[in-house]
């Protein structure tokens, strides 16, 4: 077949799957591409970096993802109310509505901003006890080095908010290579900064600290000033961002508690079973580590699937066009796991060059392979339904459904099941990850059932 063939048959693909009467496949992809690359160098800065904290010791690289466990934590509260901003900045971008799309990102950045002001004290003020009752089993140089990473994390919670907000409310009107830039100035200043204070001045997890902080206070105050001085469309101003809107709150709220108190029980549970991994040794917690970056590398293209829907089903919701809705979502199922065999068959192929990377003991190599193999294979048919279905089901409005199955999954299957396997049946990080497997395939198999059912699209969020 010639390759204008070829270009003709993806073309008719695309306007198959992919074009309705509110979208077209060409605004998708122009969508997706800046989310796919935002996403690529989230992930590869983050394995970087891991891999170079990695370069300080066992210790180093332990305290780093114990604290981020509690960090995900915290961090998802304002994440989830800057999504709600998203889905309600969609919805009126979806109706035509430009003024109330405008008070509504100015309601997100004051709304998230004021949230991790309260986290980022709790997390400064409370480390040391934190630390103590999540992880009191951790040894003496593992805690020490938690306890820095964990101040300077608190500290930068302002700065990445402010980002998240903004960059949620320019993913709601489709302005996605803007959110990629905001997201590339903190990412690469972060790694920059990261190989400058641990690789020429051996500065450690303090020097990491330190990046961290400087990134995400750059980011914050580029996206103010993108805000009010390089977007007139959006016409956002200071005063509208330190004002909170009650009435715009509600509809952020609407959608951002659930959500919140969903990512909060998952993350809690997360942390819980990173209490688990800590008693089983400071090995474990590194394959922990070493296994969650391979993970995040193969799920970039579906994550970027999933926070495009959030945009692709808010606008049509806003048209009230349930039709393209239902369309996109499961184009977007399908498309996930495509993308999702096709990096695992990469990651498995490159195993040994990137496991090199982390400079691992050769102890645990095998058990760092097993764990991978078995994610990858598990994440093809499970991850999509798990992960992005509920992406769809939120931009609707259908928040409370898909935060409760969240909750009663996460700890009815991934807890429980986590600790029979990994600590009573002596499974150890195996058993842990192959009960986290287990629980995408229930959730998911409950979000299928209620996006083929009707009540998802029965909300009204805006007027």
């Amino acid at each position: 077949m010639t390759g204008r063939g070829i270009g003709i048959r993806v073309q008719a693909y695309l306007e198959k799957h992919l074009t309705g009467e509110s979208i077209d496949y060409r605004q998708i992809i122009a969508l997706f591409i800046p989310i796919l690359i935002d996403q690529a160098f989230i992930v590869s800065l983050g394995l970087v970096n891991t891999a170079m904290i990695s370069s300080s010791g066992v210790a180093a690289v332990s305290a780093v993802n114990m604290v981020d466990s509690l960090n995900f934590f915290m961090i998802s509260v304002f994440v989830a109310v800057s999504t709600g901003g998203t889905v309600v900045v969609a919805q009126y971008k979806g109706n035509g509505n430009n003024e109330m799309v405008s008070r509504s990102a100015a309601s997100a950045v004051s709304t998230v901003s004021l949230l991790a002001v309260a986290i980022g004290l709790i997390m400064t003020l409370f480390a040391k006890p934190l630390l103590h009752i999540l992880f009191g089993q951790a040894e003496p140089d593992v805690a020490s080095n938690a306890h820095t990473y964990m101040i300077g994390s608190g500290i930068s919670f302002f700065g990445i908010a402010i980002v998240e907000a903004v960059c949620g409310a320019l993913r709601g009107i489709g302005r996605t290579r803007t959110s990629l830039m905001l997201s590339l100035i903190m990412n690469l200043t972060y790694v920059v900064l990261n190989f400058v204070m641990i690789n020429l001045l051996h500065m450690g997890v303090l020097g990491m600290s330190i990046a961290i902080n400087v990134a995400r206070y750059s980011a914050a105050a580029y996206a103010i000033y993108y805000m009010v001085k390089k977007d007139p469309n959006l016409r956002l101003r200071i005063r509208d961002m330190v004002h909170v809107n009650l009435a715009m709150l509600r509809k952020i709220l609407f959608i951002g508690i659930p959500f919140a108190a969903e990512q909060m029980f998952f993350n809690g549970g997360k942390m819980l079973t990173q209490v688990f991994i800590v008693s089983m040794g400071t090995y474990a917690i590194a394959t922990n580590a070493i296994c969650s970056s391979f993970a995040g590398v193969t799920q970039i293209p579906a994550n970027a699937l999933a926070l495009t829907t959030v945009t692709v089903v808010g606008q049509c919701m806003g048209r009230q066009n349930i039709a393209d809705a239902r369309k996109f979502t499961k184009s977007f199922l399908m498309m996930s796991s495509l993308f999702l065999a096709v990096m695992a068959i990469l990651l498995l192929s490159l195993f040994h060059p990137l496991v090199s990377l982390f400079h691992p003991p050769a102890e645990i190599v095998d058990d760092i392979f097993l764990i991978t193999l078995i994610n990858a294979l598990a994440q093809i048919p499970l991850w999509a339904i798990s992960f992005l279905t509920p992406s769809a089901l939120r931009a609707a409005g259908d928040s409370k459904y898909t935060s409760v199955v969240s909750m009663l999954s996460m700890w009815l299957f991934r807890i429980v099941l986590g600790y029979i396997l990994g600590i009573v049946l002596d499974f150890g990080i195996v058993g842990v990850w192959a009960a986290m497997n287990t629980e995408w395939g229930v959730r998911g198999l409950l979000f299928l059932r209620r996006f083929y059912g009707q009540k998802w699209y029965k909300h009204r969020l805006i007027d």
